[in-house]
């Protein structure tokens, strides 16, 4: 089948440092260092890499300590960037037009709904963002800041949300980021286990069934498209709003590839995609280390 997300408007924008800082509720964030410089760049150029160290980020069965798995985040934060919460978990990312935000249901809000500023407020915990409301239009105002205002005019044609989120002065929740890797990973090996279980070891329809169930939780907002006049033909551009959704995407196509399907790693039990169904190591590496263990009786 053609790859229906060979275009897209996915640009995104990483800072060249990332720090954790902890705000006067005593919530820990993720946010840019003082000096940190943006940069706009395309995650999907290296979609498969991104999504495997995603989804190892935070495995289920990591002996990972607290301190390690806080590293592991700041890593891939500063990889890819932030995951864009604000842009990813109301119903729309023009929220900044209309006066309240409303959301499917989700893992991190209990509201169905939130005034717009309320909402904002929850990722701007140390300096709240200038911007103002006329009517259904807002406007941000960068503060003299070059950086944000090259940002805003470079990203002038996305949601104003996504101008103010890649703001200098936004964070993240650590814990919402923690329990974001961990859904990834849980419905990695919910995949990977139901075929284990089912047909090496024999499991029963009563632990199938509750595999089934614990996939079916896993869904998410579909991305925004339009259709744009090329010289060959109409095509469809997919407007990826936020990492989150744009790694959500397209894992759910790498977990039901049936060319390179998802496997954990037989020694390091990290998740890797397969070059071919019979796989069980993540490279050569693991499977000498494998077997020089198995032939010391290990």
């Amino acid at each position: 089948m053609k790859n229906i997300f060979e275009s897209t408007c996915s640009s995104w924008v990483k800072y060249s440092e990332y720090e954790y800082r902890r705000g006067e509720d005593g919530v820990l964030y993720i946010t840019p260092t003082a000096d940190a410089k943006p940069k706009i760049y395309n995650p999907f150029d290296n979609m498969e890499e991104m999504i495997i160290e995603a989804l190892n980020v935070n495995r289920i069965g990591s002996k990972k300590t607290e301190d390690e798995l806080k590293q592991s985040i700041l890593d891939f934060v500063n990889k890819y960037g932030l995951l864009g919460f604000m842009t990813g978990l109301p119903t729309t990312p023009e929220f900044m037009d209309y006066d309240a935000v409303y959301f499917p249901k989700n893992e991190f809000i209990d509201k169905e709904t939130m005034q717009t500023r309320e909402f904002t407020d929850l990722f701007f915990p140390f300096k709240k963002p200038n911007y103002v409301k006329d009517k259904r239009t807002a406007t941000w105002f960068p503060e003299n800041d070059v950086h944000m205002s090259a940002l805003a005019l470079t990203m002038g044609e996305r949601p104003m949300a996504l101008n103010i989120m890649f703001a200098r002065d936004y964070a993240e929740r650590y814990e919402w980021l923690k329990m974001q890797f961990k859904s990834w990973a849980f419905t990695c090996m919910t995949a990977i286990m139901y075929y284990i279980d089912r047909d090496v070891h024999k499991a029963d329809e009563a632990v199938l069934y509750t595999y089934r169930q614990a996939m079916a939780v896993f869904k998410g907002i579909a991305p925004t498209y339009h259709v744009a006049l090329f010289d060959e033909k109409p095509t469809i551009i997919w407007e990826f709003n936020s990492l989150l959704l744009g790694i959500q995407m397209m894992f759910s196509f790498m977990l039901t590839d049936g060319t390179k399907p998802l496997r954990m790693c037989k020694h390091c039990k990290n998740t890797f995609a397969a070059s071919h169904h019979n796989a069980v190591f993540c490279g050569g590496r693991c499977k000498n280390q494998f077997n020089v263990y198995k032939s010391r009786g290990k």
